[in-house]
């Protein structure tokens, strides 16, 4: 998931950034969604929810959609809804944010971290099967930045171990794995959050194909009640509003056309940028990328060119500057890791302001600002290549 806590060297409000990292495509049919769920009275969840879980379960082509409070939320009742419990271990990975390893927690259970590929900043699935234990009992893959991982590979792993695949997909709303969108693996998590491809300011979604588990999630996140006053189980008030849903149908409706806008300013990026020497978003054939973040990696220099680009007043951001195995939370449980690969990504990546309506001149300042400040350091701090 991506959230404000990922570094950026100051608030944009604080510094006068004229070209923020993100923006939300908001405007009046928001803003009219929004009105009429108000004057209709009904504002937790109703007919808005169930709407928005109908066409988003169509669309990512599974049977069941099911909206909750966050992304966050979303994970941790999958996890929950799936029985783990103390001595069950997860296997995922740590350059994320990170609500899959807090969800993973929140269940008693043990995040297990295997490392990424330095070009996609993706699970790397070659290092899964290392990590499989007795305990073992799903893998979760995080969709970061806007693509799937390697699911054909994670998928096959899964099913010689007989284990369960969890995709945080909070960050993938329509990426494509030859032919499937994110989601539509195993059981998967999105979010809604602001600065989401599609978003309803906060918000989940899960994706499944499970009878079972969609129907004890539906009852988990509405405090066990499917009759007014029975609680079948223990739940909680994880429920969405139709203010919320509201919103989200109308980004549903926009979702292509955005996604299309944020392809054509990542190929702009591409084309402008290819001679640095820098390392640019990498997609194998058979996927294609959502560019909820245009992430590069520009090595040791990063920090000085992510301050110069302030200085210009672009706002970029870093994406995650402290890996989950190396927080405190994880740390203070005894849970280590090796992992190389993400410990370069949290020393030399930085994100690029993407969004629908970021425009042509703002493009052209964010690439000619970039490469004079790359270009100014690569003699001497080496940037990737």
């Amino acid at each position: 998931m991506t959230h404000p806590e990922a570094r950026a060297i100051a608030p944009a409000q604080s510094r006068g950034v004229s070209i923020p990292l993100s923006r939300p495509d908001l405007g009046p049919e928001e803003t009219a969604a929004v009105a009429d769920v108000m004057a209709g009275g009904l504002l937790a969840q109703g007919l808005r929810v169930a709407e928005l879980e109908s066409r988003w379960a169509e669309y990512c082509g599974v049977k069941h959609a099911v909206a909750l409070s966050s992304g966050t939320v979303a994970l941790m009742s999958i996890f929950a809804g799936l029985g783990l419990g103390p001595g069950d271990e997860v296997i995922t990975v740590s350059h994320s944010f990170p609500a899959a390893v807090s969800a993973i927690l929140f269940t008693g259970a043990t995040p297990v971290f295997v490392d990424i590929e330095p070009d996609t900043f993706l699970m790397n699935a070659a290092r899964i099967e290392a990590a499989i234990t007795s305990r073992t009992r799903a893998i979760c893959p995080v969709s970061l930045f806007g693509m799937v991982a390697d699911m054909d590979a994670i998928g096959a792993i899964a099913d010689r171990h007989g284990l369960i695949v969890v995709e945080d997909a909070c960050q993938a709303h329509g990426a494509q794995y030859r032919g499937r969108r994110a989601g539509s693996f195993g059981y998967g998590a999105f979010s809604l959050y602001g600065t989401a491809n599609m978003t309803a300011g906060e918000g989940g979604l899960i994706t499944t194909n499970d009878d079972r588990l969609a129907d004890w999630i539906r009852l988990y996140r509405n405090h066990g009640i499917r009759e007014r006053h029975q609680h079948e189980i223990l739940g909680f008030n994880f429920r969405m509003t139709d203010i919320a849903a509201a919103v989200g149908l109308v980004q549903l409706d926009k979702l292509e056309s955005n996604t299309s806008r944020r392809q054509a300013i990542a190929r702009r990026y591409e084309e402008a940028l290819n001679d640095l020497p820098v390392r640019l978003p990498a997609w194998p054939d058979g996927r294609t990328h959502v560019f909820n973040q245009y992430t590069i990696d520009v090595g040791a220099a990063r920090d000085q060119i992510v301050a110069e680009m302030q200085d210009a007043d672009i706002m970029c951001g870093i994406y995650y500057p402290v890996p989950c195995h190396r927080q405190p939370y994880v740390l203070e449980r005894a849970i280590e890791a090796d992992l190389p690969n993400t410990d370069a990504a949290a020393a030399g990546s930085m994100s690029l302001p993407i969004y629908p309506n970021l425009t042509e001149a703002e493009q052209s300042r964010v690439i000619e600002t970039l490469r004079n400040s790359v270009l100014r350091h690569a003699t001497t701090t080496g940037a990737r290549s």
